[in-house]
């Protein structure tokens, strides 16, 4: 089984970057610069969800790892 990768190997995904307005030229372009842009974002949350997943296993993996110190008395 292989181990996670660290948080610094595993980025958070960074979402795409939304077309200005006037970036549309209004002529019925296939795809159209927001087609791609929203395809782009299903990716970006595709994969955000992924690594939210991967980051919650790297915290239960830390969690783990820690040995329970029990508190001091008062």
């Amino acid at each position: 089984m292989s181990k996670p990768p660290r948080p610094d190997e595993d980025p958070r995904p960074e979402p795409p970057e939304c077309p200005d307005n006037d970036a549309c030229c209004h002529s019925g372009c296939d795809p159209c610069i927001f087609d791609l842009y929203d395809e782009a974002l299903d990716r970006w949350r595709t994969g955000l969800a992924a690594w939210e997943a991967r980051e919650a296993d790297r915290r239960a993996a830390r969690r783990k790892r820690k040995p329970n110190v029990p508190a001091k008395p008062s």
